[in-house]
């Protein structure tokens, strides 16, 4: 890790820290009753101190040592990212690129969530893999974490790489305690439909994610995604196919081409809130600290203006 990707990490714990800190945590809900009944890690039996019932007998069994198996409170869920790296996300025209929107808002999202002692881990699609990072507690492992999605090279076109879809489905699986799930992607489907109320390819997955834990989906755009220049001819290439094609930017064209972004986009909007799931955007020429206060701020008085009585 160089020393300016370091500095770059530290001045944005700082941000966060200063901006952010607090904000988030009314977003920090007990999803089960009493002071816990999530299985946690297993740890050696203390006699006198731990209740036998509690013991965890396969783990006894297999070092021949008694062990116990910890209740999770509350308070400390688990929290799960999916990243979205792949090809489509290193693009960007204005302030900074997608990419590192992306590592931005999965790095606000774990200091918040460490300051209130829940795990955090990530999923990162990337290429033709699906990398799993384990959830763990403390700076130094979301340090590490935030260190690899930073290294991360940049992406490639890839035959059948694995899509959002594909990803949703591997959180949704995958047995985790119950907490906040944030996805931070495009949302961008390689055969879009210019139809807002057709179902998209990763709404199933998300509907199955949503009905177990709380979920945020983090639309990142860049202004280019949204209305193209007036330059005349240019080269446009496609990240995650590599197809290149010379268009003539006329004002008709212009026009269509921002016509079907809205219709994505409005598509997007639909899908995630049939999901049943809260959505953000964050992009690339605005103050991303600004959305996410704002954003938190408006879930807050959601919270309170339902919980007031009539």
């Amino acid at each position: 890790m160089t020393n300016r990707a370091e500095v770059a990490l530290r001045r944005l714990e700082l941000t966060i820290t200063r901006k952010l800190d607090g904000l988030m945590h009314g977003m920090h809900q007990g999803l089960l009753p009493g002071p816990g009944s999530e299985s946690g890690d297993s740890r050696m039996y203390v006699p006198g101190e731990d209740d036998v019932r509690r013991m965890d007998w396969a783990v006894t069994a297999r070092t021949t040592v008694p062990h116990v198996r910890d209740l999770v409170a509350d308070r400390e869920l688990e929290t799960w990212a999916l990243a979205d790296l792949s090809a489509s996300m290193d693009f960007g025209t204005a302030d900074t690129d997608k990419r590192d929107l992306v590592v931005s808002a999965i790095g606000a999202i774990g200091f918040l969530s460490s300051r209130v002692g829940d795990r955090f881990g990530v999923l990162v699609l990337h290429e033709e893999y699906i990398h799993r990072m384990p959830a763990r507690t403390g700076r130094p492992a979301l340090y590490g974490l935030l260190h690899s999605l930073s290294d991360a090279p940049r992406g490639r076109s890839v035959p059948d790489a694995p899509d959002l879809a594909e990803g949703l489905e591997v959180l949704a699986s995958t047995r985790q305690r119950r907490g906040l799930r944030v996805i931070v992607s495009d949302f961008l489907d390689a055969h879009p439909s210019l139809d807002p109320e057709a179902e998209r390819d990763w709404e199933r997955p998300m509907r199955r994610l949503a009905a177990r834990h709380q979920v945020l989906a983090v639309e990142v755009i860049d202004p280019r995604e949204l209305e193209l220049p007036d330059v005349g001819r240019i080269a446009f290439s496609d990240p995650e196919s590599g197809n290149v094609r010379d268009v003539h930017l006329t004002p008709r064209v212009r026009q269509a081409y921002a016509e079907a972004a809205a219709l994505q986009r409005e598509g997007t909007r639909i899908a995630l809130r049939r999901a049943g799931v809260s959505h953000l955007v964050l992009r690339t020429d605005r103050d991303w600290v600004h959305d996410i206060a704002h954003f938190t701020l408006q879930q807050r008085r959601m919270v309170h203006s339902r919980r007031r009585p009539s």
